[in-house]
């Protein structure tokens, strides 16, 4: 029977976070300009003699389906999880392409930077340690960032005790 090793530390934080893959305005515009399109296509055929145009026409909204659709789905890899230990926090971020790279810095030496607009919301959210300067998250939304800093704030505080 094979043994195995059990961790014996967890984590004081660990956060996963993914884009928001919710279509934006000009999105479903195009998206409702394509299928307007798509259902009126085949009308086209009581105005042209021949077929052709209507295929034409066909094939290109359905070519923009397809590209829409890729598009919108091609930030489905794109994370980043942060872990805080008492010893260390882990940033991993992975691309849309599934590369993953992986930083770690020292909670007594690393500082968390918040950048804020002239209505107080969250903007950036930056970890420095030493020279390295890294955003965290900068595709969330303003109110994502507010609390997830406040969160990351919270466990660091916990690490450097």
């Amino acid at each position: 029977m094979p043994m195995q090793q059990a961790t014996t530390t967890t984590p004081l934080f660990v956060a996963d976070l993914t884009p928001n893959r919710r279509m934006s305005t000009a999105g479903i515009w195009l998206a409702a300009g394509l299928a307007l399109l798509l259902f009126a296509a085949p009308g086209l055929l009581l105005l042209a003699p021949g077929t052709m145009p209507v295929m034409i026409v066909l094939a290109l909204a359905a070519g923009g389906v397809v590209t829409g659709l890729y598009l919108g789905l091609r930030q489905g890899k794109r994370r980043e999880r942060i872990t805080v230990w008492a010893e260390q926090v882990e940033w991993e971020v992975t691309d849309r392409r599934g590369a993953r790279t992986l930083r770690r810095f020292d909670p007594a030496t690393a500082r968390l930077m918040l950048t804020r607009d002239a209505y107080e919301r969250t903007t950036a959210i930056q970890m420095r340690d030493g020279d390295e300067l890294c955003e965290l998250g900068a595709f969330m939304s303003p109110e994502d960032k507010s609390s997830f800093a406040k969160a990351l704030g919270t466990a660091l505080r916990r690490a450097r005790s």
